[in-house]
């Protein structure tokens, strides 16, 4: 069964507390899932919790979440507080991140595949109420999915082999058909930015994000493969990220996300479950589009999005 929830992206020209307005305009029009990343602006535990006040009844998935930087005492720590304090189902979703978050923002050593390997298996026994490490969380939240954010060949055995969804995002549907063939029956969730009739506003914003991901192992690798070699060359040189933005094309904002008509976006998210997605995590760009609502009161009736 597919389905479509929404992302709460952190838009660097947009207000921090936008956030919380995402969420309760994706709880509002029904979609099945709200994600709750992280970056630079909130801790996500506590952001999943005033959310999950804020709302009525939309799932709560917290994560990708550096599987280097939080102990699993400290993520399932932190899963238990959100569902207990706001009795709403909660899912985790953990990823490698970068080395720049985790070694320089947190100070861990990098080490994604043997971290990630190790940081699922105990953090799924401790929310199965095991004992780990002379640790036992008080309140288990037995059987609670963890997914994996995986891109290259590496992570992806990995989330094959631990987890129980693959989370891939700003990829192109092309992309998804091969990480289905190598995820096998496992579910795949992936994000897309999305944008109902995007204006200049919008497009510099979706623009500006995809030039922080041009550089980066993999994703440079597959943005060549989509013909725009050229600005990874770019970008891995050290051109300053505001020219490349400013040269990106909208055909290659097109190619890993959602925008256009109404029917545009929603042809495209089914482009997306017909590469072998499971579900579809919209990230509306709100430059033009305050919290997104516009996008999402359009797009509700057009998309499976109810909860499963």
């Amino acid at each position: 069964m597919t389905s479509v929830g929404v992302v709460t992206p952190f838009w660097l020209d947009r207000p921090p507390g936008e956030a919380l307005d995402i969420a309760v305009a994706a709880d509002e029009t029904g979609f099945g899932a709200l994600w709750i990343g992280e970056m630079a602006t909130f801790d996500a535990f506590a952001l999943a919790t005033a959310a999950g006040l804020r709302t009525s009844r939309i799932p709560l998935r917290i994560g990708p979440l550096a599987a280097g930087v939080r102990s699993p005492v400290a993520l399932a720590l932190g899963l238990s507080t959100v569902a207990e304090t706001t009795g709403r189902s909660c899912s985790l979703a953990l990823g490698a991140s970068s080395p720049r978050i985790v070694t320089q923002w947190h100070g861990q050593p990098w080490e994604p595949v043997r971290r990630m390997r190790q940081t699922v298996r105990d953090t799924r026994a401790i929310l199965n109420g095991e004992r780990v490490a002379g640790f036992r969380l008080r309140h288990p939240l037995a059987g609670t999915p963890i997914s994996v954010a995986a891109f290259g060949p590496a992570m992806t055995r990995v989330a094959v082999q631990e987890g129980d969804e693959v989370v891939l995002n700003l990829v192109s549907a092309a992309h998804v058909a091969d990480v289905r063939r190598r995820a096998g029956e496992l579910p795949l969730a992936v994000w897309v930015p999305a944008a109902l009739d995007p204006g200049p506003d919008t497009l510099r914003q979706l623009r500006s994000q995809l030039a922080v991901y041009l550089a980066p192992p993999g994703y440079g690798e597959m943005f060549t493969a989509l013909g725009h070699g050229s600005l990874v060359d770019q970008a891995r040189a050290g051109r300053p990220r505001a020219e490349l933005a400013a040269d990106i094309p909208t055909g290659l904002v097109e190619a890993v996300g959602a925008i256009g008509s109404a029917d545009d976006v929603a042809r495209r998210v089914g482009e997306y479950f017909a590469a072998g997605a499971d579900h579809v995590g919209l990230v509306p760009a709100t430059a033009e589009d305050p919290a997104g609502r516009r996008l999402l009161g359009t797009l509700a009736p057009l998309l499976p999005t109810r909860h499963r």
